[in-house]
């Protein structure tokens, strides 16, 4: 009797989901226009469009995420605004992320209600994100992470299979994995993650895909003709302008 009960819940919570191909547009347009938003967010938002981002992944209300690598939880926050309270938003950083960006949750979290979303500091060798239980994970601006290493700065080399197994493992069948990073100079694989912090495309793509996972799309509005990836992404000649790919990868 109990496993029926247990069955029954899973399937009433999936059949919550709304699908992407039913979600109203002008809900992404609301989430980016809640007034109740951080200020520092909506300076952002041109440079980021989220709008066109969120409706490009295809988030629904209902929707179970993790925002690997969140950093202050500017989609996180987003997102928690698609999904609404039948969702929920694993906002995760591992200690060296949550260090450098401990300013920005303090002020995206205190006196502030954010009710669906869950902040968690986990290390990378377990990012604790059970079983067949998201809908949807993404990683903004961090992918090339997993092919950085700064002990000084408390950021340990990350074992990068590991890593997106688990991300895999996490995912339901069929769930979506969106990318965005910075492009680095084509043919370069992960060799410029660590001193510019960007990452060849085509790499994350052969990488991303080895380990369960199929590119289904991109979208190219993030695209800076002008950029030049020879040079570090903090550079104030490129900074908040740089070419960056997004991608959508489907759970197989």
């Amino acid at each position: 009797m109990r496993s029926r009960v247990l069955l029954f819940a899973a399937f009433l919570a999936a059949s919550l989901v709304a699908p992407a191909g039913e979600v109203d547009p002008g809900l992404y347009a609301n989430a980016v226009a809640d007034p109740t938003r951080l200020a520092r967010d909506r300076e952002r938002d041109a440079r980021e469009k989220p709008v066109e981002v969120l409706a490009f992944a295809g988030f629904a209300p209902g929707m179970r995420v993790a925002d690997i690598f969140a950093g202050g939880g500017y989609y996180s926050e987003l997102i928690a605004d698609v999904v609404g309270p039948g969702g929920s938003v694993l906002m995760l950083n591992n200690s060296a992320y949550q260090n450098f960006a401990r300013a920005e949750l303090k002020e995206r979290l205190e006196g502030r209600t954010l009710t669906n979303v869950k902040p968690m500091t986990v290390e990378s060798c377990n990012l604790r994100l059970g079983v067949n239980d998201l809908d949807a994970a993404l990683i903004v601006l961090s992918y090339h992470d997993l092919y950085y290493a700064d002990d000084a700065g408390g950021w340990a080399a990350i074992e990068s299979g590991q890593f997106l197994d688990q991300i895999h493992a996490a995912l339901k069948p069929g769930g979506f994995f969106l990318i965005i990073d910075h492009a680095a100079k084509p043919g370069t694989g992960k060799s410029s993650a660590q001193e510019l912090h960007r990452i060849d495309e085509e790499f994350a793509k052969l990488d991303i895909e080895s380990h369960g996972f199929k590119l289904e799309k991109t979208y190219d509005g993030l695209r800076t003709a002008g950029d030049d990836p020879s040079k570090l992404v903090f550079d104030p000649a490129v900074r908040g302008k740089t070419d960056r790919f997004v991608h959508l990868y489907r759970r197989i």
